[in-house]
């Protein structure tokens, strides 16, 4: 089994792969080569290796470039840099025309932890990415799901945002489990007391909150959602409709993201009981990943309550 310490090694494995496949795949950096772990890339593809600088805008247009020149440029730094300092440019110079540029961003989310302090969390590039049309965004839950999130986002003809992590995500999935594009994944079917929503990197801890819950006779269904666009309404409809009550668990804000993305189709196709755990609408401190998560109502028992929450409610209107 393939081993990596992180998503950002899982990428650069990844991409030196691709690179070897295809010619026109480049490696953009900005500045961002060391924290991407991709200085092995830049070893053995020195000419497709390019570095703007510190200069996060710039490199998006010079990816935009390479790939109106029929190119396929990864563009690899932390998350909200990509996301908010380079906005306009992914916007207007990526999105709008379709270029085919893949965006990669590291630190996504609070667990990104203490390493770079709060400037570097960064919890609202879901739901920027999300309000931009024509682009595909991946959140893979660990290691060996970004491995394969890569290679699919190769795949694809068009812009792409992948979110990666801070090297220390927990391994949920074996190393050859593929990356479905636009599709959930059950990954536990306890039963249909409560539909339990989750994706990225804090996914493992949904994972632990499920088995905690079985144990109380309270029988959930495990869904991973590693694509939030395109969305997979039709596999959640299912899923919602035989539930009929969700809890859904992120490491964002629960404006813009995973939640606001299930709510959007059971408002559209099955109206459910919902609870939303994650970040609520507040700026969060620094400190280490776990605390982090925990001190913010991320925590495996906050997962459980809210499960159980809207399971009593469930039970109060079958009554």
């Amino acid at each position: 089994m393939v081993e990596y310490k992180g998503t950002r090694e899982a990428f650069t494995q990844a991409i030196t792969e691709l690179a070897a496949e295809n010619e026109q795949v480049v490696f953009v950096s900005a500045d961002s080569l060391k924290a991407m772990r991709a200085t092995s890339f830049a070893e053995k593809y020195p000419d497709r290796y390019i570095e703007v600088g510190i200069a996060e805008q710039n490199s998006v247009g010079v990816s935009a470039g390479l790939a109106s020149a029929g190119l396929m440029p990864f563009v690899g730094t932390y998350a909200g840099f990509l996301t908010m300092r380079a906005c306009e440019q992914v916007r207007t110079f990526v999105a709008y025309p379709h270029l085919n540029v893949k965006l990669v961003g590291i630190n996504g989310g609070i667990f990104s932890g203490e390493r770079e302090g709060v400037t570097h969390q960064f919890f609202e590039d879901l739901a920027i990415m999300r309000a931009m049309p024509a682009v595909t965004i991946l959140v893979p839950a660990d290691a060996h799901q970004m491995y394969h999130a890569v290679k699919a986002a190769a795949l694809i003809d068009g812009p792409v945002y992948i979110r990666a992590g801070n090297g220390r995500e927990h391994i949920v999935y074996e190393a050859d489990t593929p990356f479905e594009v636009g599709k959930v994944r059950v990954l536990k079917k306890y039963g249909n007391d409560v539909a339990l929503f989750a994706n990225g990197f804090i996914l493992n801890r949904a994972v632990e909150a499920a088995r905690i819950l079985n144990e109380s006779n309270i029988r959930v269904t495990l869904v991973d959602v590693p694509t939030l666009k395109p969305l997979d309404e039709s596999g959640i409809q299912a899923i919602l409709a035989d539930c009929k009550s969700a809890v859904t668990v992120e490491d964002h804000s629960v404006i813009g993201g995973l939640a606001d993305a299930i709510s959007m189709v059971s408002t559209k196709c099955c109206p459910v009981f919902m609870e939303r755990v994650g970040l609520q609408d507040v700026f969060p401190s620094s400190g280490g990943p776990e605390e982090v998560l925990d001190c913010y109502g991320i925590s495996i028992q906050d997962i459980v309550n809210a499960v159980k929450s809207v399971y009593k409610m469930k039970r109060g209107i079958q009554e």
